[in-house]
């Protein structure tokens, strides 16, 4: 079999991408402030997985008003927040 070669720009591109999705995975786990609940921890996960990215990129081309994360976030918070020590 034949192996197809993507073109170099194509290359460049996926490789930028993926830089940028570490280099904001590891800015996330660096950050120096707790999770105050479950809202925050899954904040935390949408973000590192690019769920969130998804969501922000169809919430602009559906022109919504919002995901209503923030909300959740909150709600989550004061539903199970964790206990600081």
């Amino acid at each position: 079999m034949k192996r197809t070669r993507i073109a170099p720009s194509l290359q460049e591109t996926l490789a930028l991408k993926t830089q940028e999705r570490e280099e904001e995975s590891k800015k996330l786990y660096s950050e120096s402030k707790k999770s105050k609940g479950l809202g925050d921890t899954i904040e935390k996960f949408t973000r590192a997985t690019g769920i969130k990215k998804v969501v922000d990129t169809v919430v602009e081309a559906t022109g919504s008003k919002g995901c209503g994360c923030n909300a959740r976030k909150n709600t989550l918070n004061k539903m199970f927040p964790y206990e600081n020590k």
